[in-house]
């Protein structure tokens, strides 16, 4: 009766546990515009993709009160801090990826999971606008359409989430250059005060840490995010020194605190699916953590910015491709996947060819996308014709294909031409398969790959798990 009893009361916690988890859909947006889910490494290993947003939503006399600004009590949430995780599928690193809050996108359409309300989609937008469309499942699809990358999870946190995870932690070290007072005459600031030097930050003191913008450097938002990796570095090596919790009390509280604190999608929302996750997670060295931002550019006098071109892009496709951020990465070899459907005969597929070759320094090459299909149809492609009214500008030759009963199509034209697989890609801006010569090929015949830079750029401002010494620079107007 005793060891029933024991086990019955256990079960009835673990449901106290699993019912104190908010859930929400995991994407919002269009099932076809989902970027292709990552591919599995040679061991069958695939990689983790995983959404960390921070919400400042005023939706509890609590929030309110952290948060301020009692004009938006009640108003949709917004975005505040997006971190893009990346676990690679070997569990060897780990990748973050930060978006500035003032990033300007395009927001897909999303619908409303509860009230089935439809939101348009927009263009030039900031990003934090993500989550009032419906919730995170719409921040998610945002970042799936920027980045082409599949997002396995999301996990979300609010300011009371916030102020009671790093209460439960018992406080995370951060540093600052000089004494700080983030706060202006006109109420502006998060009121953190802090002594020159390292002070562990807990409960509200650690929100205020990662709301500051005025007093961090130039006040802007690249500054906080500086600050915010800072934090979850210092957080992760503080988890990992005081991993041992002899002390049941102290574990059922942690518990008590980290399941009323999160909302997560649907594929995450039992204790137990939490619980293999930190597992994965753990499996990771702190010195293999790489921080980044994304890289970015100010968009005219706004103060918003935009995603850098190339750098951005460059940096999405590491993590897309499971490339390690800090370049310790062994050779590694990608299993061959299986299409979801059979490519048809050469002679009865499709291609649509399009002349991609203009630069931003040089015309297009005339007749490129003619030359290239008539290739195509001397190597038995007898259905690829030219687009000779599509004029694009494409660095690298790519594949595009709409659907995954057109990827094994797609995969043949392009093992066909010599085109590498990590150029196919899937695409809702295409009808069919379709094939754009980009300015590496604008002669010849024979398609030569250009070598690959798998380099972090400088531009995403790096910052490794195990750096003890990352110090926060302080605004001089800000100086007490």
């Amino acid at each position: 009766m005793v060891i029933l009893g024991t086990a019955g009361a256990g079960y009835l916690y673990y449901q106290h546990l699993n019912n104190n988890i908010k859930k929400d859909p995991l994407n919002l947006g269009d099932e076809k515009d989902r970027a292709a889910a990552s591919k599995a490494n040679a061991a069958g290993q695939t990689p983790l993709n995983i959404l960390l947003i921070g919400s400042d939503a005023r939706d509890s006399a609590e929030n309110q009160k952290l948060g301020g600004a009692k004009d938006t009590f009640g108003s949709p949430a917004r975005a505040d801090v997006q971190m893009l995780l990346h676990v690679s599928a070997d569990r060897s690193n780990m990748s973050v990826v930060s978006m500035p809050r003032d990033t300007l996108v395009d927001i897909p359409k999303c619908t409303d999971p509860d009230t089935g309300k439809k939101y348009a989609a927009e263009t030039n937008v900031i990003t934090n606008d993500s989550l009032g469309r419906g919730g995170p499942g719409c921040t998610v699809a945002t970042w799936e359409k920027l980045t082409d990358i599949h997002i396995d999870h999301f996990m979300m946190v609010d300011f009371s989430g916030v102020v009671s995870m790093a209460d439960a932690i018992g406080g995370v070290p951060v540093c600052v250059k000089a004494n700080v007072y983030s706060h202006t005459s006109s109420g502006k600031g998060s009121g953190l005060k802090l002594k020159a030097g390292t002070t562990p930050v807990k409960g509200k003191q650690a929100l205020q840490w990662l709301r500051t913008r005025y007093g961090f450097e130039d006040d802007t938002d690249i500054a906080r995010t500086k600050a915010q990796h800072q934090y979850m570095n210092s957080m992760v090596r503080q988890l990992r020194e005081n991993a041992t919790l002899s002390n049941p009390g102290k574990l059922r509280s942690l518990a008590e605190t980290a399941t009323k604190a999160i909302t997560v999608d649907n594929g995450l929302g039992t204790v137990a699916k939490l619980y293999d996750l930190s597992k994965e997670l753990k499996k990771v060295p702190t010195k293999r953590i790489t921080m980044t931002t994304m890289p970015w550019e100010y968009s005219g006098s706004s103060g918003r910015v935009v995603p850098r071109p190339a750098d951005a892009a460059q940096l999405f496709r590491l993590v897309r491709e499971d490339i390690a951020l800090d370049g310790k990465d062994k050779k590694k070899t990608t299993a061959v996947k299986a299409s979801t459907d059979p490519a048809a005969a050469d002679d009865q597929i499709a291609v649509q060819v399009e002349n991609g070759t203009r630069t931003s320094t040089t015309s297009a090459v005339r007749g490129r996308a003619t030359a290239v299909a008539q290739l195509l149809v001397g190597k038995g492609f007898k259905e690829a014709v030219a687009d000779s009214s599509a004029i694009l500008s494409e660095a690298r030759t790519v594949v595009r294909y709409p659907s995954a009963d057109l990827e094994g199509d797609a995969q043949r034209v392009a093992k066909a031409l010599g085109i590498p697989t990590s150029a196919v890609k899937k695409s809702t801006s295409v009808s069919g398969v379709t094939l754009v010569v980009g300015a590496d090929w604008s002669t010849g015949t024979t398609y030569k790959a250009p070598a690959e830079d798998n380099t972090t750029p400088a531009s995403a401002a790096a910052l490794n798990g195990s750096d003890t010494t990352a110090c926060m620079d302080i605004d001089p107007n800000y100086v007490w």
